[in-house]
C-alpha cells in the first residue's frame, strides 16, 4: 500500500497536462474542428524549457523566483491528494487547511509578480484574481467542513476513504450540493469558462492570463505545468467525492480514478463549448452563490 501511494504523485505530475488536451479536444469537437493534439501541452513545455527567459528592467528577483514558487506549491499539493481509498503520501489530521494554504501561498505569489512588473494592466488582473478567490475559497473550507461532519475524519485521505456507497446513501443531497459547489470553484481556480477564458486575448476581460502575461521560455513552462497541476488537483478532490472508494478492491481504484479524472476533463470541456463567459461584474455573484450553496449545506448538516 506505501508503495502505491508513493506511485500516486508520480502519475499526477505525468498526466495532468493530458486533463487540458482532453478539454481541447472536447471543445474542438464541439466547434466541428479537428483540434490539436492531447498532448500538445507536453510539446509546448518541452519547447518552452528549451528556450531561455527575458526579464523587464522594472522587475527584481521577485519575478523570477516566483514561477519556481508556484510550481513548488502545486508540486506538494499534489502529495496530499489521495486516489479513492489509496492514502496520499502525505496525510494527517488537518491537512486539508495545509492543501487550501498551498493553493492560496501560489496564488498569493503569482499577484506579487504581477505586481512586480510595474504594468497596470497586470495589477488589474491580479486585482481581479484576488477578488474573485476571496469569494470562492469559503466553498473549499465549507465543503470540506461538511465532508469532516459527515465521515467524523480530518484528514483527506481518511474523509475520501470513509465516503462510501452508504454516505451516498444516507445523505445524497447534501454531498450532490458540496460537488455542484465544488464544481463552480474548480472553473474559478483554474480560469476556465464561464468564469475566465484561458484562450482570450481581450484586455478587458483577462484575468488569470494577464498575470503571467510577461513570462515566457522555462518560467512560462513553469507556470502552465503548474496550472495543469491545479486543474489535476482539483478535478481529484471532485472524482474523490463523486466516486465512493469502497466499491471496488484496491488495485482497480487506480483505473477508475483515471476514469474520473477523463471524465471529470470531458465535463470541464462540454461547459465550456455550450456556455458563453459570463459579464465581469455577474461573476461575483455566481461564486458568492457557490459559497451560499456550501453554507447551506454546512447549516442542513448541523441542524440534521
Amino acid at each position: 500500500m506505501k508503495t502505491i501511494s508513493c506511485i500516486l504523485p508520480l502519475s499526477a505530475w505525468l498526466l495532468a497536462p493530458l486533463m487540458l488536451g482532453i478539454i481541447n479536444r472536447i471543445k474542438a469537437f464541439f466547434a466541428g474542428r479537428q483540434g490539436q493534439s492531447v498532448f500538445q501541452l507536453y510539446y509546448d513545455l518541452a519547447k518552452l524549457l528549451k528556450k531561455g527567459s527575458v526579464y523587464s528592467r522594472t522587475t527584481s528577483r521577485v519575478f523570477r523566483y516566483v514561477p519556481s514558487v508556484v510550481l513548488s506549491a502545486m508540486v506538494l499539493a499534489t502529495l496530499m491528494i489521495p486516489w479513492g481509498g489509496l492514502p496520499a503520501p502525505v496525510s494527517f489530521a488537518g491537512d486539508l487547511i495545509l492543501l487550501a494554504y498551498l493553493l492560496g501561498a501560489a496564488r498569493f505569489a503569482m499577484v506579487l509578480a504581477a505586481l512586480d512588473t510595474g504594468s497596470s494592466f497586470e495589477g488589474m488582473g491580479a486585482s481581479r484574481e484576488v477578488q474573485f478567490a476571496a469569494l470562492a475559497e469559503p466553498s473549499l473550507f465549507l465543503g470540506m467542513v461538511v465532508l469532516a461532519i459527515q465521515t467524523g475524519h480530518g484528514g483527506l485521505s481518511d474523509i475520501f476513504a470513509s465516503l462510501t456507497s452508504a454516505s451516498w446513501q444516507s445523505a445524497p443531497a447534501l454531498l450532490f450540493l458540496v460537488a455542484c459547489s465544488w464544481m463552480v470553484l474548480l472553473l474559478c481556480e483554474n480560469s476556465r469558462i464561464p468564469i475566465d477564458d484561458p484562450n482570450t486575448h481581450l484586455e478587458l476581460t483577462m484575468i488569470h492570463e494577464v498575470m503571467v502575461l510577461d513570462y515566457g521560455g522555462p518560467d512560462l513552462g513553469y507556470m502552465l505545468y503548474a496550472a495543469a497541476l491545479k486543474l489535476w488537483i482539483f478535478s481529484a478532490l471532485l472524482v474523490n467525492l463523486l466516486v465512493p472508494s469502497q466499491l471496488i478492491g484496491h488495485w482497480m481504484q487506480i483505473p477508475l480514478f483515471l476514469v474520473g479524472m477523463v471524465i471529470m476533463a470531458t465535463l470541464v470541456g462540454v461547459v465550456e463549448s455550450i456556455m458563453a463567459r459570463l459579464r465581469l461584474m455577474q461573476v461575483p455573484n455566481l461564486l458568492i452563490g457557490a459559497g451560499a450553496l456550501g453554507a447551506m449545506v454546512l447549516i442542513l448538516k448541523l441542524v440534521g
